[in-house]
């Protein structure tokens, strides 16, 4: 028997109210379970199932990490490729499902169910991810993901198509972001499938894309939450200087306080300089105090982090 791991519920896991007559329609809900209630669109389609495993060029040592597989329609694909699958599922009723279907089948084995959410649970060892992602936690499973090691070989990822494209996006195009940049730090990433919103049930508000991420190795030697900074700071307004962002209101009282904190940290003298000072001779080394966020690549990005002590 696949194994199955319970995690406690909070209330948002009891039970859903139980429908009004008139307000919804059988075409628009699971006929089985309550997808709506974890943000959760079952794919339906099995050609697309099918592109989005072969995507991953699973081998058959393969030990793969599922994130939301509902009742199951990728998850039997990649058992049929792969040595290992564990499955994290946060609705119940669907790792059940999982389960059953591979009852009596020499998958069985191969599978290993976790109910819980994805954000809290611990992650086992894995060389591939794949994922029909619930929307609401798009962003967590991208960092999630990039911040675990040992470092995976490639992720296969659903997404809304908006959040896809924004993935993607390169520097001078509209699309391009603080998450943009962020994420094509630590990895190279490709849209590879656009997905209709016909080929899942319920079929949910918008497209959706599937996204081909595989770190960088080695990843990049900077702390992300110190490029995250400068990124939260150049990006607030894109289209302006980096020096008016940075002249922003409360900007610069910010990284006093940041500066301050860290000498104290590193047990070193204060050498008076003021912090504006010390930003605006930064962006002059770096050649970018007139550059825009919105046309900056991701080594005009590391070299301001680098140059900031």
């Amino acid at each position: 028997m696949p194994r199955a791991t319970t995690e406690k519920f909070s209330r948002a896991h009891q039970p859903a109210a139980k429908k009004k007559e008139g307000k919804e329609t059988g075409s628009m809900t699971n006929p089985i379970f309550n997808t709506a209630r974890f943000g959760q669109h079952i794919l339906k389609n099995p050609a697309t199932a099918q592109k989005i495993v072969d995507a991953a060029n699973l081998k058959p040592t393969d030990k793969v990490m599922e994130v939301g597989p509902g009742t199951g329609n990728l998850t039997v694909k990649i058992l049929e490729k792969a040595k290992h699958v564990t499955a994290i599922e946060m609705d119940p009723r669907m790792a059940a499902e999982v389960i059953k279907r591979v009852q009596g089948t020499p998958e069985q084995r191969k599978l290993e169910v976790v109910i819980g959410d994805f954000v809290k649970v611990d992650m086992p060892y894995f060389e591939v991810c794949i994922s029909n992602t619930p929307y609401q936690i798009s962003s967590p499973l991208i960092f999630r993901l990039l911040s675990h090691r040992p470092l995976f070989r490639v992720a296969i990822l659903m997404f809304q198509r908006e959040f896809a494209l924004r993935l993607v996006a390169r520097p001078g195009t509209a699309l391009w972001s603080r998450l943009s940049a962020n994420v094509q730090l630590y990895a190279k990433v490709d849209n590879i499938i656009n997905v209709s919103r016909n080929d899942f049930r319920p079929p949910p508000q918008v497209e959706s894309s599937v996204i081909r991420l595989v770190p960088i190795d080695p990843p990049p030697p900077v702390k992300f939450e110190e490029f995250d900074g400068l990124n939260r700071i150049i990006f607030s307004r894109p289209n302006k200087t980096v020096r008016g962002n940075f002249q922003a209101k409360g900007v610069m009282k910010m990284l006093e306080q940041n500066r301050k904190t860290w000498l104290a940290m590193q047990e070193m003298m204060d050498d008076g300089k003021a912090i504006n000072v010390l930003v605006d001779e930064v962006l002059a080394e770096n050649e970018v105090t007139e550059n825009r966020a919105a046309k900056m690549d991701i080594d005009d990005l590391l070299k301001c982090v680098v140059s900031f002590p």
